[in-house]
C-alpha cells in the first residue's frame, strides 16, 4: 500500500511513536504531551525541533487519516493517546521498524551508525544483518542510498516517506587515526540514550 508523502512533523511523530513503543512500553500509547516531548527531545534527534502541541496534534491526526497511526484509549484514562500502525500499514518486521524509526528521527546514516543507534530497539548481529534489512526496505522503496558527498567513504541511507531536512555539508574525510571511530560512536550513542532516559523520567515526573 502506498501512502502520500509525509511532512517533516509527520515524519517526526511517526518516528517517535515507533521508538517509544520499543523503549518505553509502560508509557505507550503516548499522550499528546508525551508525544510532543518525544518529538522535541534534544538527544537522538536530527534536527532538534520545537514543535508546539497544535503542530504535533495535526501531524498525529494526519497519520491517523492515512492509516499509519490511530487513537488509543486505556482503561481509566481520559487523555487522548496515540499509537503507530507502521508495522501493519507498511508490512514491516521489528528490525525494519527499528531502522525506519532511526532514519525518521535522525536523518541519513551509514550502516554502522544504524547498527549502533538501533541497539536498544533491535540488536543486529552484525553489519551484514543490517544490510539485509536495508535491502528489503529498498526493494519496497521505503529506503534508498544517498550519493556520496566529497570526502565521504561510506554510503548513507535515507527513508523515502517524504522530504528529508537538509543535512549540513560533509567535511573533509577524517585522518586515518580517526578511522577507529566506531568505538567512540558507540560510546556517544550510549551517552545519548542515557540522556534520553533521563529526559523520559523527567517527563514522567512532570506528568505526575
Amino acid at each position: 500500500m502506498r501512502f502520500p508523502p509525509l511532512g517533516q512533523p509527520e515524519q517526526r511523530v511517526l518516528g517517535a511513536l515507533i521508538e517509544k513503543r520499543f523503549l518505553t512500553p509502560d508509557q505507550y500509547p503516548l499522550t499528546l504531551n508525551g508525544l510532543r516531548l518525544a518529538c522535541n527531545q534534544t538527544t537522538s534527534r536530527n534536527p532538534v525541533t520545537d514543535y508546539d502541541e497544535a503542530t504535533v496534534r495535526a501531524a498525529a491526526q494526519r497519520l491517523c487519516e492515512i492509516g499509519l497511526a490511530r487513537l488509543a484509549s486505556t482503561h481509566g484514562s481520559r487523555a487522548v493517546k496515540y499509537r503507530h500502525l507502521a508495522g501493519e500499514g507498511l508490512q514491516l518486521s521489528e528490525p525494519q521498524l527499528a531502522l525506519l524509526a532511526v532514519l525518521l528521527l535522525r536523518g541519513p546514516q551509514t550502516v554502522g551508525e544504524l547498527k549502533s543507534r538501533t541497539e536498544r530497539m533491535h540488536r543486529f548481529a552484525d553489519l551484514a544483518a543490517v544490510e539485509v534489512e536495508l535491502a528489503a526496505l529498498q526493494a519496497r522503496e521505503l529506503v534508498g542510498p544517498l550519493q556520496r558527498a566529497p570526502g565521504q567513504k561510506e554510503v548513507r541511507f535515507v527513508h523515502l516517506l517524504g522530504e528529508v531536512p537538509a543535512q549540513p555539508p560533509a567535511e573533509a574525510g577524517p585522518p586515518p587515526a580517526a578511522a577507529a571511530g566506531d568505538g567512540l560512536l558507540a560510546k556517544l550513542s550510549e551517552l545519548e540514550e542515557r540522556l534520553s532516559a533521563l529526559e523520559r523520567r523527567l517527563a514522567a515526573l512532570e506528568g505526575r
